[in-house]
């Protein structure tokens, strides 16, 4: 992969990254400041529901936030866009789709197809 083109993924991941941290932020300001509450047990209910569904959202967007950093890594390292599996070039559309990713598509799909044949 050429200078100008890990540059443009560089300038990507850190565009995503500012804007997830951003996001974490505020919804971390937002969970903190709700001290609602709620007389009737189903109102309550559903807030602790909605409560609950925020903190998954907010967990996962942690952890494509520490995903984005390691590829910044690669890129810095001059490891990005290698399949760390195989060695092999991981393909562009497959980069642009998921810039984070590790694997080239082979390597990927013969992970998921050992993980179900394990069962996890």
């Amino acid at each position: 992969m050429n200078k100008r083109e890990l540059e443009r993924f560089r300038k990507m991941l850190t565009s995503q990254l500012e804007e997830l941290e951003e996001k974490l932020a505020g919804s971390t300001q937002q969970l903190n400041a709700s001290n609602d509450y709620f007389p009737d047990p189903t109102d309550r209910a559903s807030a602790e529901s909605d409560r609950n569904f925020d903190i998954r959202v907010r967990d996962r967007e942690r952890k494509l936030a520490k995903k984005i950093k390691e590829a910044l890594e690669r890129v810095d390292k001059g490891e990005f866009g290698v399949c760390e599996d195989c060695g092999e070039p991981i393909g562009k559309k497959r980069l642009e789709a998921r810039p984070v990713t590790t694997q080239c598509i082979e390597c990927k799909v013969e992970r998921e197809r050992e993980e179900k044949m394990r069962g996890d």
